[in-house]
């Protein structure tokens, strides 16, 4: 082989070396975290701030990458053609498609794009100076190729300018928290605090709310006495006071305040006005969302709200803790158990008192059992079996066995629920 035979060859590795790096940054910046390169761009990162600004140009920075990719495929095919051709006649050019196919496909595609795909932000950064000045020095031809690209698109019909997504932007950021989760870089806690902040503006006071059923209440014309020994048995700080009906609440009794006033009585209970010591009741819809009912306790600082229905009834009490668990789950003191009402049995099933919330069982489980049409376990149990089951029936949805085990009334008191090894979507009873 001649010298010129030689510097052909040559320019035949440089054009498959150039196509590489142009394969890798496609795939590297493309494929890059936009949320990571904005943070690092805030903490001063040069080469972060170039990969955000090709990003925001998309179209001009692909028509870079193809660009430079094509010329320099055809350029080195053409450059083998004519050597193969040269020393081995018409037969030159079969032995160039083989050959030059073989490298192109495996030299300047899939390995560089294997590598930039393995660890994309990184080499984002390094082909971020590059390939920002190869946009450059093509911008006039770029422009005029983008132009008529969009023309023609805008002719079929296509939108240009708009990323169009099927999800909202809440949901994108659930599902990358979720396959950051299975990649085992975000643990199971901070994935579902995620998701607990995100469902707050989706949230209403009823889906968080303690139900009537189970608040502690005081009578106002119970004696006092009898009213300092609920206070100190309930276990918790505020205490609705009523009269006449449970629904006639006349204030918010606070434990701390009694034992203040006890202490300033030296321990006299006839001397202490419990009536006087409530504060006024705070009443709040049951439609409230929780992202505005959080909103509001800080700006009344105060962390207990009594709720109430569309007719004045009342339904419940919501507190700044309860908002709090919905972030970051429940909040236990050495006299909470870890999940009321949750009790795991060995064979993966768990038995799970009927007015569980949903919410609390999934997180408590990692399961997803949907909470749309019911707040708590046995209303999802009611809503599909569009009946009220006795203790013994089962049905299957949603990929889980739910078996009724006690029933109070018209209430579900206890189920069993079990994960199927498969999902199950037909209904049986």
């Amino acid at each position: 082989m001649s010298i010129i035979d030689w510097l052909t060859v040559l320019a035949v590795v440089i054009c498959l070396v150039i196509s590489a790096f142009f394969s890798a940054s496609e795939t590297a910046l493309t494929a890059s975290s936009r949320a990571a390169m904005l943070r690092l761009e805030k903490l001063g990162n040069r080469d972060a701030g170039i990969v955000n600004r090709l990003l925001a140009t998309r179209e001009r920075l692909l028509g870079a990458i193809l660009f430079g990719n094509n010329f320099s495929n055809i350029a080195a095919s053409a450059l083998a053609t004519g050597l193969l051709l040269a020393h081995f006649g018409q037969a030159g050019e079969i032995y160039a498609t083989f050959i030059m196919t073989f490298m192109i496909f495996i030299f300047a595609e899939v390995l560089p794009k294997t590598a930039a795909f393995n660890a994309p932000d990184r080499m984002a950064l390094v082909v971020a100076q590059p390939v920002e000045r190869t946009v450059r020095w093509f911008s006039p031809f770029l422009r005029v190729v983008e132009k008529m690209v969009q023309y023609m698109l805008r002719g079929l019909g296509m939108p240009i300018g708009k990323i169009h997504s099927i999800l909202s932007p809440d949901e994108e950021l659930r599902g990358a928290v979720d396959l950051m989760h299975r990649a085992g870089t975000v643990a199971k806690q901070d994935r579902d605090m995620m998701g607990g902040l995100l469902d707050l503006r989706e949230l209403a006071v009823y889906d968080v709310m303690v139900h009537r059923t189970k608040m502690v209440m005081l009578h106002a014309d119970e004696p006092p006495n009898e009213l300092i020994d609920a206070v100190l048995a309930a276990g918790v700080t505020r205490l609705p006071l009523w009269r006449e009906t449970p629904d006639n609440v006349i204030g918010v009794l606070n434990a701390k305040e009694v034992w203040r006033a006890l202490h300033a009585a030296e321990g006299d209970i006839e001397k202490i006005d419990i009536e006087a010591l409530a504060k006024p009741p705070w009443f709040v819809p049951d439609t409230t969302p929780v992202a505005e009912q959080l909103k509001a306790f800080r700006h009344r600082k105060t962390p207990f709200a009594l709720v109430v229905d569309e007719y004045g009834e009342l339904e419940g009490l919501v507190t700044l803790e309860d908002i709090v668990e919905e972030i970051v789950g429940d909040i236990t003191d050495e006299h909470d158990i870890a999940v009321p009402g949750v009790r795991p049995l060995p064979d993966g099933s768990v038995n799970v008192d009927g007015g569980v919330p949903v919410r609390d069982l999934n997180r408590a489980m990692d399961w997803n059992i949907p909470d749309d049409e019911a707040t708590t376990i046995a209303g999802v149990v009611i809503h599909e079996a569009r009946s009220i089951p006795e203790p013994g029936q089962s049905f299957t949805f949603y990929g889980f066995r739910f078996q009724v085990l006690r029933k109070s009334r018209n209430r579900i008191t206890a189920l069993r629920v079990a994960p199927l090894t498969r999902r199950v979507t037909a209904k049986a009873s």
